[in-house]
């Protein structure tokens, strides 16, 4: 029971750990992965401001620049959830967010294996001249491409495509767009219409103010536009870096993580709530927390089983082994340990037996009796139990090893007298023992049968003298 509780308390404290342990993981991957996605839209923010400032040639190459950062953002997406990869509806819907029309996953051979438009699959870079475009991708996983309009290779309609390798290196994530989406965006030069049109996840936030006064100009959630920084709680006292700075805010009595990033002209934050991920976090601690307290439960129940067994064999051994009157150790238990003893080792034998036992029976009833030889066996167990085995090897007969600081034995047989001398009972006033000790080392023994046979002489001898001078005739 005790060995029960102590590893139901180990159970628990290990569950705690664990699950502590899980928290603080998720809490750092989900943060990692926070910061690197709401990188990627700072990125892409930066970039679309930076176009309204450059001349239309130069802004056609920035929108290429631009959709270069949507597939690399595709590609974090697909990282971070990877259960998307083969999701086609899935993949479709991130298209949409990301404001593309077709999202084609390669594999490493330059071969479209996944993406939002299934009737591509199977398409490679050496399908035709626009597809061969992308080949020093195969090459150079460094690289990052964006072609210009051109007729696609299935249906040859004018396409503008983006390509990136993931971050593993394992696959290349492309973005498409309609010659009519570029001309479209040719025309987004208001921040306001810039920032309102970004995609991001519920619970996720853009900012674009002026640097200089903090004023909003531009965001996701349109009706921020016209307030400050200051009034959202978001820092503006950062320093131009090519790092953004992250800090927790509180956006109108919302805990938010932001990521903030400035240039001589704009201030960029994204916001993510806490509880963006922090319902994927509960569910994902309940799941393990439940998995360790089933998986808990079935090693108790088999520490419990093998406990059980391990009981059943010591009592099984225990009761096999022990006199079941007196507690000592019984006949087969002596067999089993006096032939383990070693003739070259010193220690001791005593044979020991009740005198009297036959007249205390008749006279007092064998209460008496079994009364009497509990009292011999326990100032046995007393004075010779710390330093070896007792044994009740027949109704009044007992024998005892002595194997430990055999040099003291004169002291543990005067203690022993002295117990018996002073023992009185509920039945029987006193009790007598006859006994005979013979060392192993006394003399070059035959065999260890040969030493029991001589303590057992020397404690008949004993026993005649004791009925000698107490005039009791033995046989009564």
């Amino acid at each position: 029971m005790k060995n029960k509780r102590r590893f139901a308390m180990v159970s628990v404290a290990v569950i705690v750990v664990a699950l502590l342990l899980e928290a603080g993981i998720l809490k750092y991957v989900n943060d990692e992965n926070a910061y690197r996605v709401s990188k990627v839209l700072l990125d892409r923010v930066v970039t679309v401001l930076d176009k309204n400032d450059q001349s239309e040639e130069e802004l056609i190459e920035s929108l290429k620049d631009d959709y270069i950062v949507r597939a690399k953002a595709v590609s974090y997406i697909v990282d971070v959830k990877p259960q998307v990869e083969n999701d086609v509806e899935e993949l479709q819907k991130i298209a949409k967010l990301m404001s593309v029309d077709e999202i084609h996953l390669f594999d490493e051979t330059g071969c479209i294996t996944s993406g939002s438009v299934p009737k591509y699959f199977g398409y490679s870079f050496d399908s035709g001249t626009q597809m061969s475009y992308f080949k020093p991708m195969l090459t150079d996983k460094s690289l990052t491409m964006c072609q210009d309009v051109t007729p696609n290779t299935s249906e040859g309609k004018a396409m503008m495509y983006a390509i990136t390798w993931n971050e593993a290196g394992t696959m290349m994530v492309q973005v498409g767009l309609k010659p009519q989406r570029l001309l479209d965006e040719l025309k987004q030069n208001k921040i306001s219409k810039v920032v309102s049109d970004m995609p991001v996840y519920k619970g996720m936030e853009i900012y674009v103010a002026d640097a200089d006064t903090g004023l909003i100009n531009g965001a996701t959630d349109c009706d921020k536009i016209g307030r400050t920084f200051n009034n959202l709680d978001i820092p503006t006292d950062i320093k131009e870096s090519d790092k953004p700075t992250v800090s927790q805010v509180s956006v109108d009595g919302i805990g938010c993580r932001c990521v903030i990033k400035r240039d001589d002209k704009y201030i960029v934050a994204v916001t993510i709530e806490k509880s963006f991920y922090m319902t994927g976090n509960v569910v994902a601690i309940l799941v393990v927390g439940i998995y360790l307290v089933l998986a808990s439960c079935c090693m108790m129940h088999l520490f419990s089983k093998v406990m059980k067994e391990k009981y059943e064999k010591e009592k099984l051994l225990y009761t096999s082994n022990t006199d079941e009157l007196t507690g000592c150790l019984n006949r087969h238990a002596y067999e089993t340990d006096i032939n383990k003893l070693d003739l070259k080792k010193e220690w001791i034998y005593i044979s020991l037996d009740l005198n009297c036992l036959k007249r205390i029976n008749d006279t007092y009833g064998h209460a008496a009796g079994d009364e009497m030889i509990c009292a011999a066996a326990a100032c046995m167990t007393a004075s010779f139990g710390e330093f070896g085995k007792v044994y009740r090897i027949g109704g009044d007969e007992f024998a005892v090893i002595v194997a430990q600081k055999p040099d003291e034995f004169d002291s543990m047989k005067n203690e022993f007298d002295s117990s018996v001398s002073k023992w009185r009972g509920k039945n029987v006033d006193s009790m007598t023992i006859s006994y005979g000790c013979v060392g192993s080392l006394e003399e070059d023994w035959e065999n260890i049968y040969d030493i029991a046979k001589e303590a057992d002489r020397r404690m008949y001898e004993s026993k005649a003298r004791y009925y000698r001078d107490s005039g009791i005739d033995r046989r009564k």
